[in-house]
């Protein structure tokens, strides 16, 4: 799947990122003004049962459910 990946600074020099599917908007419970884009369509396999370079635990099942994938909050990488 071709997602758009968008990040966020959190504390402590720790992102959150932000997966939707390619030229999809944020939905609108996800909207935060301070999203970043970091990558435009980016072929991700959403079938695997986490992206660890995102922190996103269940890509697939989030992006069937919401509409987007979100870092867990416990899953916080550092850049």
């Amino acid at each position: 799947m071709r997602v758009d990946i968008y990040r966020r600074s959190e504390a402590e020099g720790r992102y959150s990122h932000l997966a939707v599917p390619e030229g999809k908007p944020i939905p609108q419970e996800a909207i935060n003004t301070d999203w970043n884009c970091e990558h435009r369509a980016v072929e991700r396999d959403e079938t695997q049962a986490h992206w660890n370079d995102l922190g996103i635990p269940e890509p697939g099942r989030q992006l069937r459910d919401k509409g987007y994938a979100i870092t867990s909050v416990t899953e916080q990488p550092r850049r």
